[in-house]
């Protein structure tokens, strides 16, 4: 199917069962995350799953390195709410046994499993499972063939190695398949999911792989994502970051909460400031932001520098505050309701928001 015509006008696919949850159709975009522990310390893999859940993550994979870990799964799922993924590598009877153990989708890398025969018998043993399976192309193991082909690992080459494989799967009436095309580069791997929308009505999964650390893994992956989903794409979304898979997840949906594909509590605006700032602005957006993470109703909240154009910049803000050197301004919709001392800007307007109601016609 095509790139969407009109911005934000999600593509259509199959939907693809994976565990409790759908992926793609009409289902929403599900947060994927990965554990970081090792799979066989099933105690420390549980732990971090159920916090990535308790984050909001709808998925978690874990990697599957030996036959120990494989087996791990079983234990694994008999503790957690979401649909775990075995991450499988070079050894196709892995990502089998991690079936036989109750893995809800497995993914696997056509470029190093072995060939279309063992990935054939995956595939086939995922249907006869319940389970899905991924197929995770990846700029840096593309088939020897494929690189020699194109002499660069480049959106072209990762779509000629989907291509390639899911036709062989389909060939064999193998369904329930969720594709991903990843690159470290944001260009590319833009590029590469956007050439493989109009080829195939599966659902993507989609991510920058190895986006870095901190702030660098951030902007890579907003970026990426952030693209793919304005153009309709993408079905589940993992934020590839070094560090915790909780901050993947936080990532993720403030990635989606910006582009109004989903909504997991406040959508804080904060002024930027300047030299007509007359109040120290971050320790009091760091006070509301604290004070309201554990709201999870839609609202926009805005606190602004400026006692002058802070209503007006932000009127579309649900409520919000304009701060000055002589207290600030609680306002809704751009609407002034009423005026506050600086001792009691942050609890107004925490109280404010807490209580504020179901429409802007119910403020008074």
């Amino acid at each position: 199917m095509p790139v969407a015509a009109n911005l934000f006008e999600r593509r259509r696919t199959r939907p693809v069962r994976c565990g409790n949850v759908i992926i793609g159709g009409d289902a929403k975009i599900a947060i994927q995350t990965m554990a970081k522990t090792d799979t066989r310390d099933t105690k420390s893999t549980i732990q971090e799953i159920q916090k990535a859940v308790s984050e909001g993550a709808d998925i978690v994979r874990v990697a599957v390195v030996d036959h120990e870990a494989a087996r791990a799964i079983k234990d694994i799922k008999k503790e957690v709410s979401c649909p775990v993924v075995a991450d499988i590598h070079f050894d196709y009877e892995l990502a089998i046994e991690a079936l036989d153990f109750g893995a809800d989708k497995v993914r696997v890398n056509p470029g190093n499993i072995g060939g279309k025969n063992k990935l054939l018998k995956v595939a086939m043993k995922a249907q006869s499972m319940g389970a899905a399976i991924r197929l995770g192309i990846n700029s840096g193991s593309l088939e020897k063939d494929i690189l020699e082909a194109y002499r660069t690992p480049s959106a072209e080459a990762m779509v000629e190695s989907a291509k390639r494989h899911i036709s062989y799967l389909e060939e064999n009436e193998i369904e329930n398949v969720v594709i991903s095309l990843k690159s470290s580069s944001v260009r590319e791997t833009i590029r590469g999911y956007t050439l493989m929308a109009s080829y195939t009505d599966w659902p993507f999964h989609i991510g920058v792989t190895e986006a870095g650390p901190g702030y660098i893994g951030i902007t890579k992956s907003s970026v990426g994502i952030g693209t793919l989903l304005s153009l309709g794409i993408g079905d589940t979304i993992r934020v590839s970051l070094t560090g915790p898979a909780t901050d993947e997840v936080k990532t993720a949906k403030l990635i989606l909460q910006s582009l109004d594909l989903g909504h997991f509590g406040p959508d804080i605006i904060s002024c930027p400031t300047c030299g007509r700032t007359q109040v120290d602005l971050l320790p009091i957006v760091q006070q509301v932001e604290e004070g309201l993470k554990e709201i999870r109703k839609p609202i926009k909240v805005a606190i602004m520098g400026c006692p002058v154009n802070g209503p007006g910049e932000a009127k579309e803000a649900d409520v919000g505050i304009a701060c000055g050197r002589d207290g600030g301004i609680l306002f809704s919709y751009g609407k002034p309701i009423k005026k506050v001392s600086n001792d009691e800007i942050v609890d107004v307007l925490l109280e404010f928001v807490r209580s504020y109601p179901s429409s802007p016609e119910g403020v008074n």
